[in-house]
C-alpha cells in the first residue's frame, strides 16, 4: 500500500523510508508542510506519517486544512514533542494515531496497517475472500489451506485486490498502490503480476474486465 511520509530530518526520513518499504509499504516522502499538502491533494494515499515541526507549513495547520477541505485519508503524527497536551491538540485536530520519537520502526508499521484496516472498516487482521487468505502483518498468503510463495509486488497487489474485492480497478489504479514516486514502472508491470498471481493461485481469482482492469470476485474460489 502507499504510503505519505512527511519528515524534514534527513536521517530519520531516509531511514524511516526505507523501513517502511522493508515492510512492504510504497512510500513517498517529502520534507516540508507545502509539499505535503501539494501530494495529498493529487495522490490517493493510504495513511499518511506526519511530523509537526515542518518548515514552510506546520504539521497540525496541514493536518486541519486536510481535514476541512473532508479528506479522511489516516493520519498518524510521528513526533518529539511526547507532551499529553501536544497529543490531544495532534488528535483533536484530525489525526487518528500518535508516535513519539524515538521509535520502533515495526510498531509504526503496525500502527499503520492497523489505521489502513480500521479506515477500510476491517476488524480483523487477516484478509479474507473466498479460500484466499492473507497475513499482512507476517507476510504470507494462503490458497487452499496451502502457502503461496509471493514476490513483493506480487503480494502489495493481492493486498490491493483482497482489500478492494468486488470493485473493478484500472491498471492505473493498480499501480498507484504499488509504486512510488521515482520508481520506474513498465507499461505492462501490472498484467505481468496478474500473470503470476493467477499461475500461483488459479486462473479465475482475478477477472480481466476488458478495456477497464481487474476484478477479484468477493467470493473467489476459481
Amino acid at each position: 500500500m502507499r504510503i505519505l511520509l512527511v519528515e524534514d530530518d534527513a536521517l530519520l526520513g531516509d531511514g524511516a523510508k526505507a523501513g517502511l518499504a522493508q515492510a512492504g509499504f510504497a512510500v513517498d516522502w517529502v520534507k516540508d508542510g507545502v509539499a505535503a499538502e501539494l501530494a495529498l491533494k493529487t495522490t490517493d494515499y493510504a495513511a499518511v506519517v506526519l511530523d509537526l515541526g515542518l518548515p514552510r507549513l506546520s504539521g497540525l495547520e496541514l493536518l486541519r486544512r486536510a481535514r476541512a477541505a473532508g479528506d479522511k485519508v489516516p493520519v498518524l503524527i510521528l513526533t518529539a514533542r511526547d507532551a499529553v497536551e501536544d497529543r490531544i491538540k495532534g488528535l483533536d485536530s484530525g489525526a487518528d494515531d500518535y508516535l513519539v520519537k524515538p521509535f520502533d520502526l515495526h510498531e509504526l508499521a503496525a500502527r499503520l496497517r492497523a489505521l489502513v484496516r480500521r479506515s477500510g472498516g476491517e476488524a480483523a487482521p487477516m484478509l479474507r475472500v473466498g479460500e484466499l487468505e492473507l497475513d499482512p502483518a507476517a507476510h504470507r498468503a494462503q490458497f487452499r489451506g496451502a502457502p503461496v510463495e509471493l514476490a513483493g509486488r506480487e503480494f502489495a497487489l493481492l493486498h490491493a485486490f483482497m482489500r478492494n474485492a468486488g470493485r473493478v480497478m484500472s491498471r492505473e489504479q493498480l499501480a498507484e498502490r504499488l509504486y512510488a514516486w521515482g520508481e520506474e514502472v513498465e507499461s505492462n508491470a501490472i498484467d505481468v503480476h496478474v500473470h503470476h498471481l493467477r499461475r500461483k493461485l488459479s486462473p479465475g481469482t482475478i477477472r480481466t474486465v476488458r478495456g477497464v482492469g481487474y476484478l477479484m470476485p468477493r467470493e473467489t474460489d476459481a
